[in-house]
């Protein structure tokens, strides 16, 4: 090994400790010279070196820095726990999501979890084997507390990054997370639809996950400040393993049930999001109720079954590839060394045909 390729090596291994600190910057060429008692040539060579390893990257006048890529290319690999890689949204989040971070240098491993805390610990035993540098987390059943949460901690402890993709752990102290802006998304949803006239309106949330408590918060609170009421009698709430069925087994009784015991005196309802929404549209045509003349449906999220419907949905999204160019970024920035913060990203409501003005004569 030559005097720069063993001055690249220890460089290397220093800025791995360093980035651990959150310093991203390399000393100067004199400092390191110094430092490492070799030539200015050595020191040249081996951050060229570096440079060409994509280790490092020189901005004129200012020195060089980490780029938070390793030379190890395993290293460099991102894993994502997430509830499917199978179900309607997540082949598309996840494409997003590796295209993201392959522009930052990055691969994804997927590993699905099935919402499934039992299934979610095989996977975090195997990495202690060998932590990654950095993970990416949607939780199970985030409503409930975690039994997991100590496999966490010892990921962390080896220097793991964890990074939470719409939902976070209680049990778990300073979460960066990347998620819907679920209270502000509720709040426009209960604008929109008493904008339209609609003063008696329901709503259907999952319960086990954090995004229906949040979702019903900034639906039921907005309501409450515009004077209307989100009656107990009208809020609905099911769990994964209602999902569960409707997803293998097209299970739809929670919903019928929702419709026979909740919807009534209702003239608009809030879906927890656009697949509880298709199905709703479904069910309510099977109960000769019209949408959107007898009753709007509007939802979180968007994907293509607000288009599939027997109605168009009108329903919130994100701008294309927002969320999952925030958890790259947000992923190689702790990478580099640099602090990182939890973002919430806002919601945009489409207009479809599913949402009417209220209509007192029906």
């Amino acid at each position: 090994m030559t005097k720069y390729e063993s001055l690249a090596l220890k460089l290397t291994e220093q800025i791995e400790r360093n980035l651990q600190n959150g310093i991203s910057k390399l000393p100067t060429e004199a400092e390191l010279c110094s430092r490492y008692q070799v030539s200015r040539q050595t020191v040249r060579a081996a951050l060229t070196l570096l440079s060409r390893q994509g280790i490092i990257v020189s901005r004129q006048g200012s020195g060089s820095y980490a780029t938070g890529l390793s030379p190890d290319s395993l290293r460099n690999t991102i894993p994502i726990l997430i509830t499917s890689s199978q179900e309607y949204i997540y082949p598309h989040l996840i494409a997003d999501i590796r295209s993201a971070l392959s522009g930052q240098g990055y691969a994804l491993s997927v590993y699905p979890t099935g919402n499934d805390t039992s299934k979610e610990r095989e996977h975090l035993l195997k990495f202690l084997d060998a932590p990654p540098r950095g993970m990416i987390v949607e939780g199970c059943k985030s409503t409930l507390p975690n039994p997991n949460t100590d496999l966490y901690e010892r990921l962390r402890a080896s220097g793991t990054f964890i990074l939470f993709l719409h939902n976070s752990y209680n049990g778990l102290e300073d979460n960066v997370c990347i998620k819907d802006d679920n209270y502000y998304g509720g709040c426009l949803l209960a604008e929109y639809l008493t904008a339209l006239g609609h003063t008696r309106i329901a709503a259907l949330f999952k319960m086990d996950d954090m995004q229906g408590p949040e979702r019903y918060h900034g639906v039921s609170a907005r309501l409450r400040d515009l004077g209307c009421i989100l009656a107990d009698r009208h809020t609905g709430w099911y769990l994964s393993s209602d999902l569960d069925a409707l997803e293998k087994k097209q299970d739809t009784r929670f919903i019928t049930n929702f419709i026979q015991n909740q919807l009534k005196g209702c003239s608009a309802v809030i879906c927890h999001d656009d697949e509880i929404a298709y199905w709703m549209i479904k069910e309510l045509s099977y109960a000769s109720i019209h949408v959107p003349q007898e009753l709007s449906v509007v939802c979180f999220g968007n994907s293509y079954l607000n288009d599939l419907s027997g109605v168009r949905i009108t329903s919130l999204t994100h701008a294309s590839g927002e969320m999952a160019d925030a958890l790259a970024e947000c992923i190689s920035q702790k990478l580099r060394g640099l602090s990182v913060v939890s973002q919430d990203i806002p919601w945009q409501l489409v207009h479809r045909e599913s949402a009417a003005a209220f209509n007192p004569t029906l």
